[in-house]
């Protein structure tokens, strides 16, 4: 299915030179996920991990001042516990979707990454800032906890004394010290965010795709698992990556000191 043929509301989506290009376009309430925005975001992920001709994601928002600043709260203030507990499950289920699409998803933040942005954002595989950016998970102001895998994704990532310092204050960092803490990769200039991003992308997919694809899978689901568990599971896909005509082009391009050819076999 081609991006023009997709019923999207609040996203923009184009696909160029392997890359899919994913937009929240609701700039007046500063891109804040409502459950159409939601479905979009599903609608698209799922296209990009169907579609072979794409490597991989960036993920961004309109304009200049937030990624995604969060829930929509007219909508929010309206829901009961079944809708909010549906709710969150559904939002769950599309940051899952682009943790585990199996190519890699940047996130470039180009301004607020605020409760679901802020997950949103964890559920990328890099995640690229401003340098104006902020970043925080401020429901408990709210009379509410994060929904959308706050709780889980940023103590893995951060470390679980600095997460809850986030979650329960309620309070927004810096894009210098998301860098400082580890929850993001890079702080970079505004003019040349997207610009590092593909460039981050390409480095990527310049590799073996299926090397990609089962390396990302180890270590997200290593994660869940012991140790030895974990290590049990390389090895398995160090073993299917070994048959893969990808392994023999890429040992026979480094013998022959020529650049690999791969092509997801």
């Amino acid at each position: 299915m081609s991006a023009t043929t997709l019923c999207l509301q609040n996203v923009l989506y184009e696909k160029k030179d392997g890359i899919a290009y994913v937009t929240l376009n609701r700039p007046k309430v500063l891109n804040a996920l409502n459950t159409p925005t939601w479905t979009d975001l599903r609608t698209t992920f799922e296209d990009a991990r169907a579609d072979k001709s794409v490597r991989g994601v960036i993920l961004t928002g309109t304009g200049d001042k937030a990624f995604i600043a969060g829930a929509d709260i007219s909508e929010l203030a309206h829901v009961d516990a079944f809708e909010a507990e549906e709710s969150s499950r559904f939002g769950q289920g599309v940051l899952d979707l682009i943790e585990n699409l199996g190519k890699p998803v940047i996130a470039a933040i180009n301004g607020f990454a605020l409760g679901g942005g802020c997950e949103a954002a964890m559920a990328c595989t890099i995640r690229i800032a401003v340098e104006h950016a902020k970043f925080g998970q401020p429901e408990v102001k709210l009379g509410l906890l994060p929904g959308g895998g706050g709780t889980q994704r940023l103590p893995r990532l951060v470390g679980k004394g600095r997460a809850l310092q986030i979650i329960l204050s309620g309070e927004m960092i810096s894009a210098q010290e998301a860098y400082r803490i580890g929850l993001v990769n890079e702080v970079v200039p505004g003019a040349d965010l997207i610009a590092r991003a593909e460039a981050i992308l390409k480095q990527i997919t310049s590799n073996a795709p299926i090397a990609i694809k089962l390396a990302l899978e180890a270590a997200n689901k290593g994660l869940e698992t012991s140790q030895s568990e974990g290590l049990a599971l390389e090895a398995s896909y160090f073993g299917i990556c070994a048959a893969t005509e990808d392994k023999k082009e890429g040992t026979s391009a480094f013998l022959e000191k020529r650049t690999p050819q791969f092509h997801g076999r």
